[in-house]
């Protein structure tokens, strides 16, 4: 033997793998040292939580093919652990380029070699057949998971963002996350306009007890979440294929059952007497419920009375209007989870102009990220309102003398009776100047009614003010930044 076939040999047998290892053998040891390599790099708790279920399917030309026992897994694991997972493989055989995650049973690395050797056709017994891929458990399971909406990976207990507004409805989604079906808090309502964090919560408690079922099997066994619409759309389907049996088996089978946008079913007789036997057929036997709506049961106008009454006969929690700085802390969270150095005044601006929606400031704010990340620019006042300028005319609003005084008042902090008191100290009159200037440049008032506002004035006392507010902006750098911020907010 060569020495070059000599030091193959040892390399070999170094790395676990004999020249005369028959295939089967030689892929498992693999297999077994991508898992080990994997266990590894992302340490026992997270491996054991997402990757310990991974089973070794086939080899097919350049493609391996990986089986996890759910679809929730097997997208987990496509969408974070895809990439490297092909690296892995890769790095053991050049050959392979991709690999292929997908639902079913794999093979287990202790029977690769005979699973590679042709095996004779399953006899068929006398009882239901099993087919090849899984147990009758495991495709009820599945059949569940085809009902059900993939999980939003962003949407988290650590992402998301509390404060008073949502404390309380945080709180309960935590408890019902941690103890599902437990006294009072089953079912869970939560409601609140648009874009307030329902869903969120929704999918941070599956995302929480799907994360328990993984770390112990026997802790729970299924969830599922949906929109009402997806609810409804599913129930008529199974009418028009003649399987409404098996469409009530599967949702009464799930351990915890999550309804987002209940308010979808109004007027839709059918599909509510359906969601009302499905409901009390999973609390009757202790599985957890968890609805959302816009409304408050007893608010939700068009749905049945007895099933409006048992929604709200367990835990209903509502997430208010967000506050400045609930959006100030939402902006600050989302710029640091993207590594992006945002100014305070940029986010101030942000957080006054859009107050209605936080799926939309959210949206606003990674709009100018990218524009920030493609075209190299500091993200400035300037910029926001011009890469934002259709968001920002949507949320155009006629601003009144009596805003205006507000939010002068509140940001030399001072009381909002000053701005039409007899008061001439400094402190109280330069801010009562800048609020006469913002209400001459920002709405349609003549002078003598701006001046009736600010305290019975004389229209000479606010010309005065505008003048002097003027002549201050082209000296004073700081002070035209302080206008100019405030400007901005109230512009609309």
């Amino acid at each position: 033997m060569t020495a070059n076939g000599s030091a193959t040999e040892t390399q070999a047998h170094r790395d676990g793998i004999s020249l005369e290892m028959e295939p089967a053998q030689k892929l498992a040891c693999q297999w077994n040292r991508i898992r080990e390599r994997l266990q590894a790099e992302v340490g026992e708790a997270e491996y054991r939580t997402w990757l310990r279920q991974m089973t070794l399917g086939t080899i097919d030309g350049d493609e391996v093919t990986v089986h996890l026992p759910t679809r929730f897994l097997r997208d987990w694991v496509r969408s974070h652990y895809g990439d490297r997972l092909n690296a892995l493989w890769h790095g053991e055989d050049p050959v392979i380029r991709r690999v292929d995650i997908r639902v079913g049973r794999g093979l287990s690395t202790g029977g690769l070699a005979e699973s590679l050797t042709p095996s004779p056709a399953p006899s068929k017994s006398a009882g239901t057949p099993v087919q090849p891929g899984g147990t009758r458990a495991e495709e009820r399971m599945e059949a569940r998971d085809s009902l059900s909406v993939t999980l939003e990976p962003r949407f988290t207990f650590q992402s998301f963002v509390v404060g008073k507004p949502n404390e309380f409805a945080h709180a309960c989604a935590r408890r019902v996350a941690e103890r599902p079906a437990s006294q009072g808090f089953n079912p869970l309502f939560l409601y609140g306009g648009v874009g307030l964090g329902k869903t969120h919560l929704m999918h941070a408690i599956g995302w929480e007890l799907l994360g328990r079922r993984a770390k112990h099997p026997s802790a729970l066994a299924s969830v599922m979440y949906m929109s009402a619409e997806r609810f409804m759309y599913r129930f008529i389907a199974a009418i028009r294929s003649q399987s409404t049996i098996e469409f009530k088996e599967q949702l009464r089978s799930v351990d915890v059952l999550m309804v987002d946008d209940l308010q979808f079913l109004i007027g839709k007789d059918n599909t509510q007497e359906e969601f009302f036997h499905t409901f009390n057929a999973l609390v009757d036997a202790g599985k957890q419920i968890v609805v959302s709506a816009d409304k408050s049961p007893s608010d939700l106008s068009g749905l049945e009375d007895r099933l409006r009454t048992r929604l709200g006969c367990g835990m209903v929690a509502d997430l208010h209007a967000t506050t400045f700085e609930l959006r100030i802390s939402i902006l600050e969270a989302k710029a640091a989870a993207a590594a992006v150095n945002v100014a305070p005044k940029v986010l101030e601006f942000l957080a006054h102009r859009i107050a209605s929606n936080v799926r939309e400031l959210e949206g606003a704010l990674n709009r100018l990220i990218a524009h920030a990340n493609l075209f190299g620019r500091e993200i400035t006042i300037e910029t926001t309102q011009e890469v934002l300028h259709d968001i920002l005319r949507a949320h155009d609003r006629r601003i009144t003398i009596e805003e205006i005084q507000r939010k002068v008042a509140e940001h030399w902090n001072i009381r909002l009776t000053d701005m039409t008191s007899s008061r001439r100290a400094r402190a109280v009159a330069r801010p009562r100047q800048v609020a006469m200037y913002l209400a001459k440049q920002l709405t349609s008032r003549s002078l003598p009614e701006i001046g009736r506002r600010f305290g019975n004035r004389d229209h000479t006392t606010v010309m005065h003010a505008v003048a002097r507010v003027g002549e201050l902006i082209g000296r004073d750098a700081a002070f035209a930044e302080q206008v100019e911020l405030l400007r901005r907010m109230l512009e609309g």
